[in-house]
């Protein structure tokens, strides 16, 4: 039985724990399902003022599909390019934004997230799929939370096998 921990408030040490955490709960499964569902609840239940965690895998050069994920139903699919995953995986980086109503193109599957933080997951260099994070507060991911969720999808990336990606 794995028991989720409380984590520190300080985001460096939050983020260092948090990491290690996943590392524990994946220990040495490697199915993609499997270790994106596990870490996006852990993500869920460690990560304060959250709407939406969860991962968009790319299913086509020009499309995303919704994968494991906790909170509300959520969008299925989602074009390369369009929104803020889209964005990110166009852009082969992680897109932080404050207010997603001043983001052009924002696709509102919840209407009541107004930051989100996107992050890129690759394999053998190319973007197979993004971590999502959606907030009901404004401006409520830091360059702290960018990096520190960029380290824990290297992380993941260490630990899963992508290659059922496409």
């Amino acid at each position: 039985m794995f028991h989720v921990p409380s984590l520190s408030a300080d985001p460096a040490t939050f983020h260092a724990e948090l990491r290690a955490q996943l590392q524990a709960l994946l220990g040495d499964e490697r199915d993609l399902v499997a270790n994106l569902a596990n870490a996006a609840a852990l993500i869920w239940h460690t990560t304060p003022d959250l709407n939406w965690a969860g991962f968009y895998l790319r299913r086509s050069e020009s499309e995303l599909v919704l994968g494991p994920f906790q909170g509300k139903p959520a969008c299925v699919r989602i074009a390369v390019g369009k929104g803020v995953c889209g964005t990110a995986v166009a852009r082969d980086a992680s897109v932080l934004v404050e207010d997603v109503h001043a983001f052009p193109g924002h696709i509102a599957c919840d209407g009541d997230s107004r930051s989100e933080l996107v992050v890129p997951i690759r394999h053998a260099g190319r973007v197979v799929g993004v971590l999502d994070l959606d907030s009901p507060s404004l401006a409520r991911f830091s360059q702290a939370d960018q990096e520190g969720f960029e380290a824990l999808v290297r992380t993941l990336e260490a630990c899963t096998d992508l290659r059922s990606v496409s």
